[in-house]
Formats: structure tokens, C-alpha cells, sequence
């Protein structure tokens, strides 16, 4: 008879071995499509009706499809920064994503001068040293009020990468 708690150790075993397998075997340029939830602690001034800004931390998890692709069941954490002056928005964040074998990459977000949320690959660590990115950011849900205190949403991003 076999020991379930045996059975349990293999189980984690070749979990692991898949989970190391796939992370090496990952193409050094693709696609990626992932969708993040977040907990996001928002702080918040009304200046007037056309004058606010709104400063937030939070954390959360990506996702990617399929499962397994790249940047999934990463681990980020974000700190931003966002102001809308007579309906014109600025500011941005930088996020860390972790992934699940260590490896670390820092992103930013800015809002340009037409208002579009752009993202940009800043540095990483390990398999994401030299990382590229090209790709576009959205909700994920409906509309999310950015009010003080803490909130929850989802973003989707997709695009292409190239690892060195």
C-alpha cells in the first residue's frame, strides 16, 4: 500500500519540476497576455470639479493565458501617482513584478501627452535582464471610482516581449 503522504511529496515534486521546466524552456521573445486584480489603497484630493489627484499602493497577482505563459502567478506591488487638471491627466507608477523562481522586473507606467497610459520595461534581474516589452494596458472591469481608502480592479495587458 502506498503512503499518502509519499504520494503528496511526488505530487509537489513534479510540480515543481514542471513549474522549473516551463520557466526554462520559455521562449526568449513572444506574447504575453495577462490579466492583474489588485488591491490598491488609494489616497485622495478633490481639489474642485476639475482639480483632483490621488496617490495609492498596491499588490496583486497576474495571470497569464494560457496558464504558464509569461508573467504568470507573478507577484506586484506598484506604487503611483495620478492628477487630472481641467480634465488632462499626468503622472504614472512603477511596479515589481516577482516571479515565482526569484527573478525581478521593474516597470513604469506614465500617462504621455495625449493622455494614453504607456508602459515601459525598466530593468530586471535574472531571466528578465535586458527585457523589452511593447504592449498596451487596459481595465479589466467595469470602471473602478478612484475614492480614498481601499478599492479592488483588474487590468489586461497584452503585447510582445524579447528576453536577451
Amino acid at each position: 500500500m502506498i503512503n499518502s503522504r509519499f504520494v503528496s511529496v511526488l505530487a509537489l515534486l513534479a510540480g515543481a519540476y514542471v513549474d522549473s521546466a516551463l520557466a526554462a524552456d520559455m521562449p526568449k521573445e513572444g506574447s504575453y497576455d495577462i490579466k492583474t486584480c489588485f488591491t490598491r489603497n488609494v489616497t485622495r484630493i478633490d481639489y474642485s470639479a476639475t482639480h483632483f489627484a490621488y496617490s495609492y499602493e498596491e499588490t496583486g497577482t497576474s495571470i497569464s493565458n494560457p496558464p504558464g505563459g509569461m508573467f504568470d502567478s507573478e507577484v506586484i506591488r506598484c506604487v503611483g501617482m495620478v492628477a487630472s487638471f481641467d480634465g488632462k491627466r499626468t503622472g504614472g507608477s512603477v511596479c515589481e513584478g516577482l516571479a515565482k523562481d526569484g527573478d525581478k522586473r521593474l516597470t513604469q507606467f506614465r500617462y504621455d501627452s495625449d493622455g494614453k497610459l504607456v508602459r515601459d520595461a525598466v530593468a530586471g534581474t535574472g531571466k528578465y535582464d535586458g527585457l523589452v516589452t511593447v504592449g498596451t494596458t487596459r481595465d479589466a472591469g467595469p470602471p473602478v471610482e478612484m475614492k480614498t481608502g481601499p478599492i479592488q480592479l483588474c487590468i489586461q495587458q497584452n503585447g510582445t516581449y524579447k528576453l536577451r
